[in-house]
């Protein structure tokens, strides 16, 4: 038996000692920066052991992660055991929100963009370390399609791309980016096609907390986007409770 296999059965055979092996359709919500100041749902927290490491949720009807976890930057943060964990505890549809810039001056800082597609200028991490597995990755329609219903100022459609954090992106890497993408990250493209691996549906929600490096004269600092969340943390919060009624 390879060293895979056993992950893969240890996956399954965690879920059932959390309890939570017959789980079926529970959502898990992956978030950030952007959540730091909104008022979240009141649920239990956990602390769920994957064979990939320890990641904290927050259980109740649905499942919630905050990724920075151990104030981690985003090349720091461990994503196989965050997706591993809530494949644990039995979600099976994720909607990760995260913070992003835009590359187009018509998508403007405040707006919300759900992305259909994906690309990515860093390593993406894999559940599969010591055999060849190939899965389409990608965002899933039919979920990304009720998102958009559920959250109808957003705008529906755009290409999401990550790169390696935690600096900004140059002047030049943005003009280039802006070739082929509408918005830029650091995080979204690593959760989502490790979702894909482990069998579960994923969308994805950005806010648009400024434009990229070079399309405004604002100095773009950590501080800037910390600002953002606050200011929309009420929107947030309805967002939020949207997704989760909405989906549940």
């Amino acid at each position: 038996m390879g060293p895979d296999r056993i992950k893969t059965d240890t996956l399954i055979s965690s879920s059932h000692q959390y309890g939570y092996g017959k789980v079926q359709d529970m959502l898990g919500i992956i978030g950030g920066t952007s959540l730091l100041y909104a008022k979240l749902p009141e649920l239990e927290k956990t602390v769920v052991h994957t064979p990939f490491g320890n990641s904290e949720i927050l259980l109740g009807d649905c499942a919630l992660l905050l990724r920075h976890q151990g104030n981690r930057p985003p090349h720091r943060i461990n994503f196989r055991s965050h997706l591993a964990a809530l494949a644990i505890v039995g979600v099976t549809r994720v909607v990760t929100i995260g913070s992003a810039g835009s590359l187009r001056r018509e998508i403007p800082p405040g707006s919300l963009v759900i992305p259909d597609d994906y690309v990515s200028t860093s390593t993406i991490p894999s559940i599969h370390e010591h055999r060849i597995r190939h899965v389409s990755p990608g965002y899933t329609p039919s979920l990304r399609h009720l998102l958009e219903s559920l959250i109808p100022e957003a705008r529906p459609g755009g290409i999401y791309v990550q790169t390696m954090g935690p600096r900004i992106e140059t002047v030049a890497e943005v003009r280039a980016l802006a070739r082929s993408a509408d918005i830029v990250g650091m995080t979204i493209a690593s959760e989502a096609t490790l979702a894909i691996e482990l069998g579960m549906e994923v969308a994805a929600l950005c806010t648009i907390d400024n434009y990229a490096n070079g399309l405004s004269e604002e100095a773009l600092t950590y501080d800037h986007l910390l600002a953002s969340a606050a200011a929309h943390h009420e929107r947030t919060e309805r967002v939020v409770r949207a997704i989760i009624r909405g989906i549940e």
